[in-house]
């Protein structure tokens, strides 16, 4: 190979220090030889336990630098564990294979690139240049793009890669029905394009690697006997191809110490693959399991909280956390009105912590789902309470919303050019930036807003034919939509003019993982509009909170989803919408069914353990969705908290009599008899559906039955009714459990 080994003078072993370590830690960092699993559980020290275990390998004199592999997921983690092992062995730490997946892969694929096909100086191409490239080849084969978007084509190639299938490997049931079927030719005509470039994507760096080492036994012999121990980071995480690889390079030596937690594998939908971790004694028969349980962050409520739901998961290889911290505050659980309600609920509890010198930058909201910022952010910007939204824009700055306003403050001011720039081609019209140059030029030189320039431009011939008909058919929908806007309200307004203006049918065809969340900031934008009476009231208040946030700055709340959340820890958490399909996530489960059922369950696992000091959960009684204000169930992860780790703290002071029934009564306002007895099981309990504007409304009857009423069923036996939606209802069956049934399929019990 080009860089031999390099032999460097092994440190003495007195230079580590294990004297810190507990006794699980310690464990864990001197199982040196052989497959070795660390099971490292939130806040147990996972980081210092693959660092020391990095150092203890050198000092002992087991492998010399350039003799060790250690991957990491991001960079900011290599250069995390780079710094803390210069630290414990006083020197740098010049040749130890350091990085993320990607980087590593790369290096080896720059030494060997000509065996695959290419020049070590080969390109890596961003998700652009990919995008440029899919379109190209779509044009070629006459394929409309707008009916089979490139993106859609770049997610189910990326989906191949990350299971490490080249074009030649896809299954011909897996093409699909993109371009009716002609998706793996198009994949085949994507990786030759890229050889004839010289160029890969992020993809191909892991594939490639596989494609050299299977192909070129002697070339993956030199890594096998080169990495004479390999350390891998977030195990959990990784994904197929990954998985393929690290097996490839570890088999010969069998030194492969993997650290991670089954418990927080929550990115499935962007490949991983929690079955690695699950199957690693399987994969390497005799491999040593190390358990790190002792947490060193949160307190025992928050761990008996967080692990006694985390039980419920089928798919885990089982720990429990444990702490020498003091009991604290058990995990409060608020039921709450409305999202409104929740917001006002949490601003006032993080006011009262800010009077006692807590500071905002250690208080987080995580949310499941991007769109519930909305009200939070609203809520403290009437405090007057600094905040910053982490892993993305806040809501009113987000991509999805400026274009939906774009086109609202175009309507409402037709010389607004910014807006009519951001939008005249938006979704894709065909109105490129020659035409925009000539109607700049013509706005200049008459001095017109743009969309008046546009119309003499229509009437023109300085444009194509076909730029002028798209740019026509723009100004007329403008005018359209204008003169509704006189006629209809404004929350009606702004759907129409996304479902016309195609864009929203833009972000249902985007397959990228961020295109459902984008759906979902749309329809709260309706949500956020219905509070105010006409579209221009909304528009100054959009603008009030814009000029508000760009004033922001200093000691701050943080806002980010749970996903955004993992590795971070705060001494306050609130985890608000725990909802059965908020959170769990209907859309998730209705698409992996109990996997990612179980998965929602490890996220919620992930926010509890992100507390340090205290953690609050709210569930809403009521939440406008989709417009339409809907009742809801609260999420059953609240059902699986250990009652003996939570507080459950009812509306108006109101103290619950006992278990969750009679508190979820009260803080609704419900008369407590109109429940279960608290002795009663527990299970979710679901309101009456349907629109719910008002606090004190009647339960209403639908087809004659109602919340409460026992009904019989011919296959499912006894039950009760839990909820009713026109005519379906909802019935715990006193055998056969929760059930949605026509009304016309029961009947009123005897």
């Amino acid at each position: 190979m080009s860089d031999p080994v390099v032999r460097a003078r092994p440190l003495q072993p007195r230079a580590i220090d294990l004297a810190g370590l507990n006794e699980a830690q310690r464990r864990a960092v001197e199982a040196i030889d052989g497959p070795v699993l660390v099971l490292a559980g939130a806040g147990t020290g996972k980081t210092r336990v693959l660092t020391t275990r990095l150092a203890y390998i050198l000092a002992t004199g087991r492998a010399f630098p350039p003799e060790i592999l250690a991957v990491t997921f991001t960079n900011k983690a290599a250069r995390e564990m780079r710094e803390r092992l210069e630290a414990m062995i006083g020197r740098a730490a010049e040749g130890v294979w350091l990085g993320t997946f990607h980087a590593i892969a790369s290096r080896v694929l720059r030494r060997h690139a000509e065996t695959i096909g290419l020049r070590p100086s080969f390109t890596i191409l961003d998700p652009d240049d990919q995008l440029r490239l899919l379109k190209q080849i779509l044009q070629a084969e006459n394929i409309n793009e707008r009916q089979w978007p490139a993106r859609l084509l770049l997610a189910q190639i990326q989906r191949w890669k990350d299971r490490g299938l080249g074009p030649e490997k896809v299954p011909a049931a897996d093409a699909g029905h993109f371009a009716r079927g002609r998706a793996i030719s198009l994949y085949r005509q994507y990786q030759e394009r890229l050889a004839t470039v010289n160029a890969v994507d992020f993809g191909d760096l892991l594939l490639h690697n596989l494609a050299l080492f299977t192909g070129n036994p002697d070339i993956l012999a030199e890594y096998q006997r080169r990495f004479r121990y390999l350390l891998v980071d977030e195990y959990q995480d990784t994904n197929i191809a990954q998985y393929l690889w690290l097996r490839l390079l570890a088999q010969q030596r069998r030194n492969l110490c993997c650290v991670g937690d089954d418990d927080q594998s929550i990115y499935s939908w962007r490949g991983a693959e929690i079955g690695n971790i699950l199957r690693f004694e399987k994969d390497f028969p005799g491999a040593t399991i190390a358990r790190l349980e002792q947490n060193y962050r949160s307190t025992p409520h928050i761990l008996g909280a967080a692990g006694g739901m985390i039980t419920h998961n089928r798919g885990r290889l089982g720990k429990t956390l444990w702490t020498r911290a003091s009991s604290g505050d058990k995990v409060v659980v608020r039921p709450v009105w409305d999202a409104e309600d929740e917001a006002r609920w949490v601003g006032d509890e993080i006011e009262a912590l800010q009077r006692l010198g807590h500071a905002l930058s250690e208080v987080a909201i995580l949310v499941r789902a991007g769109s519930q910022t909305r009200e939070f952010e609203e809520r403290f910007i009437t405090l007057a309470l600094p905040y910053r939204v982490i892993g993305g824009p806040r809501f009113y700055e987000r991509q999805e919303i400026r274009d939906a306003l774009a086109y609202l403050r175009l309507i409402n001011l037709p010389s607004d050019d910014l807006a009519f720039e951001r939008v005249v081609n938006k979704p894709r019209r065909g109105i490129g930036s020659a035409a925009m140059q000539e109607l700049h030029s013509l706005a200049r030189d008459e001095r017109l807003p743009l969309v008046e320039a546009a119309r003499g431009m229509i009437a023109s011939d300085r444009l194509r034919p076909a730029a002028r008909n798209a740019l026509a058919a723009f100004i007329s929908a403008l005018d359209g939509w204008r003169g509704q806007a006189e006629r209809v309200p404004h929350t009606e307004l702004v759907q129409i003019v996304l479902d016309e203006s195609g864009y929203t049918a833009m972000w249902q065809a985007d397959r990228s993982p961020d295109a459902a969340g984008r759906l979902e900031n749309l329809k709260e934008l309706v949500v956020a509009m219905a509070e105010f009476e006409n579209l221009g009231g909304f528009l100054e208040h959009v603008g009030l909170v814009m000029d508000n946030a760009a004033e922001a700055g200093g000691d701050m709340v943080n806002l980010m989803t749970l996903h955004s959340a993992k590795g971070l820890e705060f001494d306050t958490v609130f985890l608000p919408g725990w909802e059965d399909g908020l959170f769990p996530n209907q859309r998730a489960m209705d698409d992996n069914g109990l996997s990612a059922l179980e998965e929602e369950r490890r996220l919620a696992y992930v926010g509890l353990t992100r507390a340090r000091q205290r953690a609050f959960i709210s569930f809403a009684a009521n939440r406008r969705i989709h417009g339409q204000w809907q009742n809801t169930i609260r999420s059953r992860f609240v059902d699986e908290l250990p009652l003996e780790h939570i507080e459950i703290v009812a509306e108006l002071g109101l103290q619950p009599a006992s278990g969750w029934d009679a508190g979820w009564a009260q803080a609704v306002e419900v008369p407590p008899d109109a429940w279960q007895p608290a002795a009663a099981p527990r299970r979710p309990l679901l309101l009456n559906s349907g629109p719910v504007p008002r606090r004190g409304e009647e339960v209403r009857k639908v087809g004659g039955f109602a919340v409460g009423d026992r009904v019989f069923h011919q296959k499912f036996g006894y039950g009760s009714i839990t909820a009713v939606e026109d005519n379906k209802l909802a019935i715990h069956f006193d055998v056969a459990g929760d059930k949605k049934i026509m009304d016309a399929f029961v009947e009123h019990a005897a």
